[in-house]
């Protein structure tokens, strides 16, 4: 299992959350911004903010730490991707089964009770002004992120838990481990006895506990865990 944060995304470029609240956007809480609240006071504003966040990921690629786990998954009989992040580049380097925390940046969903919209985001330079109406209801969309306030999708938080479960290794990989609900995922497996390796260049409050740590980026760490498990294994007799 490997659960992946922002920095994994930062190694394509992708600033993070609090970084990009810089130039236009320095002025703005992040209240202001990332809440259905916000949304419901100002949906222009926030609209924008997104397209512009949306304009950062299209101006971006996965990483060599981004192919490492879509390899991962083709050479492990199991693995559980679980990401934090929203701009969708663990897909565009080809993991097929990616379990996303906090949603999609590239979606976009109807608001409206019993709506159930759900489809891809328009360019970013596209409906710039404002929410572009829902095809099927004519309500404003909004992107289909977790804002401040609003809970884990439920079938995410049923996945990750189920896999720590019932997982034999544990990667923590670009993440704070200040966030939670998922970073209670680590402490899970290490109070199950799983063995959790850490991969992050900064120490964090998960550092003590982990099995293993890797002092390393992602786009470092990663391949070399992938080209380590294309080696073959010389055993010894006796």
């Amino acid at each position: 299992m490997v659960l992946c944060g922002s920095g994994v995304s930062a190694e394509s470029g992708v600033p993070t959350f609090r970084d990009a609240m810089t130039g236009l956007w320095e002025r703005y809480d992040p209240m202001q911004l990332a809440t259905p609240e916000a949304f419901a006071s100002d949906p222009a504003l926030v609209w924008q903010w997104y397209q512009w966040r949306r304009q950062l990921v299209h101006e971006v690629a996965p990483n060599p730490a981004h192919y490492a786990l879509a390899e991962l998954e083709r050479l492990l009989p199991r693995l559980t991707l679980i990401t934090q992040n929203v701009d969708g580049l663990h897909q565009r380097a080809g993991s097929a089964d990616v379990v996303e925390f906090h949603g999609n940046l590239l979606t976009d969903i109807c608001p409206a009770a019993g709506c159930g919209y759900r489809g891809a985001g328009g360019e970013p330079a596209d409906e710039a002004s404002g929410p572009p109406p829902c095809p099927q209801c004519g309500v404003g969309l909004r992107p289909a992120v977790v804002w401040f306030g609003e809970a884990i999708p439920g079938d995410a938080l049923d996945r990750a838990f189920a896999a720590v479960a019932d997982c034999d290794l544990f990667f923590s990989v670009g993440t704070s481990s200040l966030v939670y609900p998922a970073a209670g995922l680590a402490e899970q497996a290490l109070a199950a006895g799983v063995p959790v390796v850490e991969i992050n260049p900064n120490p964090t409050p998960l550092t003590p506990a982990a099995d293993h740590v890797i002092s390393a980026p992602a786009g470092t760490a990663l391949p070399a865990v992938v080209e380590s498990l294309r080696q073959p294994v010389h055993q010894q007799d006796g």
